[in-house]
């Protein structure tokens, strides 16, 4: 059976790569609307929602669907639209503990499992001349909290949990879902 990544995330991509995983890529069409739930409902429910569109597509195919935000205080931060909301993101993580929740949704024809991931980060304190820096030269308006943890930079002091759960694809979760699919 045939493993389809529903998600066009070229970090989701190296982390399956790594693993020696063969898959395809089918961004999925699933459109993301606030439906007023928690952060760790909301990735949930995404994660299904983008493997259940490519599921549609491709039935006689496993596909793993994901969806990562990052909460301060309980509330999504997503991911900036512009330059001036990255730096105001990464000035209010700045010095304080943050959470990072992943959903993970795999489906085949006799199976759907979904769950998520949860990761506590501690970032250091930001100077200006840091967060200036770090934008102009990680451009990271794609970015869930307007930061990648695998970019080098010293933003973050500490992490409880899965590092590649930070990354945006949790591949301890993956990894027991696509064996209970006897995937890999």
């Amino acid at each position: 059976m045939q493993l389809i990544l529903a998600s066009g995330s070229p970090r989701r991509r190296e982390l399956l790569e790594k693993e020696g995983i063969e898959f395809s890529v089918q961004p999925s069409a699933f459109e993301e609307k606030d439906q007023g739930l928690t952060a760790e409902e909301t990735v949930e429910a995404f994660a299904k929602g983008k493997a259940e569109e490519v599921f549609s597509r491709f039935p006689d195919h496993a596909v793993i669907g994901a969806d990562t935000v990052v909460a301060l205080d309980g509330k999504i931060i997503g991911k900036p639209k512009t330059v001036e909301r990255a730096r105001e993101m990464l000035a209010c993580l700045s010095g304080k503990t943050h959470t990072v929740f992943t959903g993970v949704c795999l489906i085949t024809k006799e199976l759907r499992l979904s769950g998520v991931a949860r990761t506590e980060v501690t970032f250091e304190t930001l100077s200006e001349t840091l967060i200036e820096e770090y934008i102009e030269k990680m451009r990271p308006l794609d970015k869930a909290g307007a930061y990648g943890i695998q970019d080098g930079y010293p933003l973050v002091k500490s992490i409880k949990g899965s590092f590649t759960n930070v990354v945006g694809f949790p591949m301890e979760l993956v990894r027991e879902f696509l064996r209970k699919a006897k995937i890999c």
